[in-house]
């Protein structure tokens, strides 16, 4: 029979049974047991019919409708049969089971998960059942608790049915609260009602002695009966106990205005019995409202936590999705979707899962073993698991879904999440889906582009080494894409058709190409062509059988290599190879000699004042020079090749420094004939477009005598250079082993005077600048003296050399100026009526090593001193005048607008051009000490200062004669009208305490002879 005819069959016999109850008093207690006892039938039935997934509350269901129909039979026989008191008797124990059982019975039945997740449903059933509860024992319970005639037992067993009616109540609107609406819930609902409402009705009359059987109240234990029955021949029964997808749910105006009659009840009941006139139960409903308000504070307090969790959520969501847009296949979807999950879900919770094909589509929760049995196998054993399908895009669907498994009550509390990340998740893969069309599409658009639009020439060659196709860029290699038919050697010059055809047989007999050399075509125009050619055997291609030739046009890179090297290896301005191919030269020369005994060297040139030319005749006369010197260079080494060895390489090793090798010389001193004939060759001026040049050249000179290797023989020489140049320029010098102690002593000097400039160890000494005639003190040369704590007193030509190179005389300058500059203004305190200046020496380092400018600087520690820019007079060379430098001429223009003066310091030793003297932004001329030795001794010296000192009175120029010795020397420059001088015949450099002294000495008017510094 089917389950439909089994439960319209139930209602047909228990519609009858019931009627007849009614109609027929004097059969209640057969036909009242029928009912009951049908109704357990149907429960049962019910249960093997439809098999739920949770059978035990059915059963206890089934057990608590028994022990109710039970209680009713004992009730009846006492009552009716044996005439005796039927309370309190053994009915009321199996009354009271009745509730006991219905209660574990719901709580089965809410156990599912679903209350877990919502414990608003418990809040609002309690909060329903305190308000009735406080009517029930208004009406119910405490007339029993006042009621003198009953005994203790009787009180108990009646309060216990009202108690018990309310924890019925209280299980009831849980379930009907957190579980989804069903027909069989319904039903279930329905006859709770009845079961109270009976209870309710039967506790009243019992209150008022006026209970009979047969009257209305029966009606609703009948219903009881007959709707539990028919809840369980229900086929939705199973639904109360299967898992399902939870939805999120929304607050209804019914249940809303159900929990505000609830907690208005004891408001109510209150302000009707102050009506009365007294206030019985104030302590019940005091009780009451706290447990309501109670209800309401953990109602809110859910909200917000539910609320704190939900912005938990998104913000992991939001990262997942981020994530998720990172991802660049499945793989990474669903490393991304499980790193997610398990975020979502509660700290070490077990769980498994899977990125599948989807089932039918929607968001459910099956049982995992009614899955495909490799997608179950992956999922482990989990009972149940959450399945939420990718949502379509576009209207297309995915196929695809998000497995979750898990245990129940953690997949109801992630399922919403879960299905915002399946969303997310089927954008990821959607977006991967079109990006790898994308690329696929590209790909094949980008093939046919590289056969059609390539430059690289394919060429698809026969059995027979005919070309079978050409694609459309042979045209530009070969003149026409018309070479069907050609055998394929013939399409390459006479020099390349053995290549070809040697690279052909290979590959047809043994199946490899070793590629040589390029090859050559004739190209379009009829010039030759250099190719790369690749050969490869796709014969075995259906989609090409043959051989295919891929020809690049390389004539252009060829010629860009060649040219590259050529600028890698050579020098662009001269021709002449660099220092790394010199370095090469000289290796192989090495070694050659090592094994001949040949003696082996290298001369390094380094031409003097280079930087001179540059900065008074322009670079590019400059770089003609270089090109002159070395086309003279290697003139020079050819005129002496085996005179004294054999000439090697001239190279050009940067700047204005060039370098010769000499092969296989017999001796050392070879090697030095050969630096004596290019120092010679210097002699002659060099031929210029802009003029002829005067240029002379330092050499140094190593050979293997001394050196092991060619980075030796370049350090060697290099040192050599240096001490040709400080032994004073246009010589030649061998490197000796005592040369590297002179430059490790440098070093040690130049750590030293870092350190003296940083502890301030330096003196300053003041030389007086007089008139000449009368011997008045103008100013005073500011001397920076060393006094060494172990060399004793460093001369400045020692250790100002070595500032320069350094760097380090930007800090010693400052200290000079500064220190010279208070000693001035000191001196202006305290002889005020003395206009003595103060002349510093200035370095070209010094205008380049400060941010704020030197100009500024000056002037802001002369403003500092109180000193007029005016008492102050810098000194340089001609070099840094005539330094073609816009900083620095912007630097000289603003110190001599505040009224700082300028002087051209040792005038006639450098570059000296008197036209020069006219632009240059100078006020003083400083005479040389050179230029003064010779001027009593010389008649043509005499001529030249006398010439130079009319000169700058015509310029309106100020002469300061140096060096002064003797008073010959004074009154013929007093002769000449050269007014300022300093020299030991007027006094050594002094102290400051002596320079004070002469200036006190001096005011005082008494007589002063020469001076020694302190």
């Amino acid at each position: 029979m089917s389950p439909r005819r089994v439960l319209a069959g139930y209602c047909v016999i228990m519609a009858a049974l019931v009627a007849a109850n009614f109609a027929l008093p004097s059969l209640h207690l057969v036909l009242w047991s029928a009912i009951g006892g049908l109704s357990v039938a149907a429960i049962v039935t019910g249960v093997r019919i439809n098999r739920p997934r949770r059978r035990a509350p059915w059963f206890l269901l089934a057990g608590a409708v028994a022990s109710f129909i039970t209680g009713d039979l004992i009730a009846d026989v006492l009552t009716r049969v044996l005439d005796r008191q039927g309370f309190p008797s053994v009915a009321d124990g199996f009354y009271l089971a009745v509730y006991v059982l219905i209660a574990a019975a719901l709580i089965g039945l809410i156990h599912i998960g679903v209350a877990r997740r919502d414990p608003n449903g418990l809040y609002d059933a309690v909060t329903v059942t305190a308000g009735l509860g406080l009517l029930s024992y208004i009406f119910l319970i405490r007339p029993y608790v006042e009621d003198p005639a009953l005994s203790v037992l009787e009180k108990s067993i009646s309060i216990a049915y009202p108690l018990a009616d309310i924890v019925v109540l209280a299980v009831g609107a849980r379930l009907i609260s957190t579980v989804r609406r069903s027909p069989a819930l319904l039903l279930l609902a329905a006859g709770g009602i009845g079961l109270l409402s009976a209870d309710v009705g039967y506790g009243l009359k019992q209150l008022n002695g006026v209970w009979e059987t047969g009257g209305p109240v029966d009606l609703g234990w009948a219903a009881f009966y007959v709707l539990w029955g028919v809840a369980a021949l229900h086929p939705s029964m199973r639904d109360l106990t299967e898992p399902k997808v939870h939805r999120a749910g929304e607050e209804h105006f019914g249940r809303l205005l159900l929990l505000g009659l609830a907690l208005f009840i004891a408001p109510c009941v209150l302000y009707f019995e102050m009506r009365t006139g007294e206030v019985h139960d104030a302590t019940v409903i005091a009780a009451s409202s706290a447990l309501l308000s109670g209800m309401v504070l953990l109602r809110l307090g859910r909200a917000v936590n539910v609320q704190r969790r939900t912005v938990q959520r998104e913000r992991r969501l939001r990262r997942a999705g981020a994530a998720l847009l990172m991802a660049t296949d499945e793989a990474g979807v669903t490393a991304t979707a499980r790193t997610a999950i398990a975020e979502l879900l509660p700290l070490g919770r077990p769980h498994r899962v899977v990125l599948a094909p989807a089932g039918d589509g929607a968001v459910s929760m099956p049982y995992t073993r009614s899955l495909a049995p490799a997608l179950a196998e992956e999922l482990g054993d989990f009972e149940v698991t959450l399945c939420c399908p990718l949502a379509p895009v576009e209207g297309r669907e995915s196929g695809r879904a998000l497995y979750i498994a898990s245990d129940e009550v953690t997949l109801v509390g992630v399922q919403e999440a879960a299905q915002i990340l399946a969303t997310q998740a089927a954008l990821a893969l959607e977006r991967i889906a079109l990006g790898e069309e994308i690329g696929r599409r590209n790909s094949e658009a980008y093939f046919r582009t590289l056969v059609l639009e390539t430059a690289d020439v394919i060429l698809i060659v026969g059995d027979h080494d005919q070309i079978r196709y050409a694609s459309p860029s042979a045209r530009a290699l070969f003149g026409s894409d018309e070479l069907d038919g050609t055998p394929l050697p013939m399409a390459f010059a006479k020099e390349s058709l053995v290549e070809v055809d040697r690279r052909l047989h290979e590959l047809r007999t043994r199946g490899v190409d070793r590629p040589g050399d390029d090859l050559r075509v004739v190209g379009a125009d009829g010039r030759p062509a250099l190719v790369e050619a690749t050969f490869r055997d796709l014969r075995g291609e259906p989609t090409v059988g043959g051989i295919v030739v891929t020809l690049r046009d390389v004539t252009e890179r060829s010629r860009l290599q060649a040219e590259l090297y050529q600028r890698a290896t050579f020098d662009a301005l001269t021709g002449l190879p660099n220092r790394e191919v010199f370095l090469g030269r000289v290796q192989e020369a090495v070694s050659s000699g090592a094994e001949n005994g040949a003696t082996v060297g290298v001369l390094i040139m380094e031409l003097d004042d280079f930087k001179v030319v540059n900065d008074t005749l322009g670079h590019s006369a400059g770089d003609a020079l270089l090109v002159a010197v070395g086309k003279r260079l290697t003139e020079a080494l050819r005129s002496v090749d085996g005179s004294y060895g054999a000439a090697g390489t001239v190279a050009r090793l940067g700047g204005d420094e060039f370098a010769a090798l000499v092969r296989r010389a017999g001796t050392a001193a070879d090697v030095e004939r050969v630096a004596e004939k290019v120092l010679a060759s210097f002699a002659a001026p060099f031929e210029l477009p802009h003029g002829d040049v005067t240029a002379t050249a330092s050499i140094g000179v190593a050979t293997t005598a001394e050196a092991a290797d060619a980075q030796d023989l370049l350090r060697h020489a290099d040192l050599a250079v240096y001490v040709a140049k400080d032994a004073g320029k246009d010589r030649w010098r061998r490197y000796e082993s005592s040369l590297h102690s002179a430059v490790v002593e440098r070093h040690k000097l130049r750590a030293d005077l870092d350190r003296a400039i940083a502890d301030g160890a330096f003196l300053l000494h003041f030389q007086p600048i007089v008139a000449i005639g009368d011997r008045r003190t103008h100013g005073f040369e500011a001397l920076v003296r060393w006094n060494h704590p172990t060399r004793g007193m460093v001369p400045p030509a020692e250790f100002i050399s070595v500032a320069e190179e350094s760097g380090l005389i930007v800090p010693l300058g400052a200290w000079v100026l500064r220190n010279a500059v208070e000693a001035a203004a000191q001196w202006r305190l305290l002889h005020p009526g003395e206009d003595v200046y103060v002349s510093v020496n200035v370095s070209a380092r010094q205008f380049r090593g400060r941010e704020q400018g030197f100009a500024r600087w000056v002037l802001q520690e002369i403003d500092r001193m109180g000193l007029p820019p005016a008492s102050l007079l810098l000194e340089m060379t001609e070099s840094l005048l005539l330094h073609d430098d816009g900083e620095v001429a912007a630097e000289l223009a603003e110190l001599r607008e505040a009224g700082v003066r300028i002087a051209i310091d040792d005038f006639g030793t450098g570059f000296s051009s008197l036209s020069y003297l006219r632009r240059l932004p100078v006020d003083v001329l400083k005479l040389d000490k050179s230029f003064i030795d010779t001027i009593a001794s010389s008649a043509e010296q005499h001529a030249v200062v006398d010439m130079i000192v009319q000169l700058a009175a015509i310029l309106q120029l100020q002469i300061v004669a140096e060096g002064i010795e003797t008073e010959a020397e004074r009154d013929l420059l007093v002769t000449m009208g050269c007014h300022l001088g300093q020299g030991y015949l007027f006094s050594r450099p002094l102290s400051y305490g002596d320079a004070s002294q002469w200036l006190l000495e001096e005011a005082s008017g008494l007589q002063r002879g020469s001076r020694t510094a302190a």
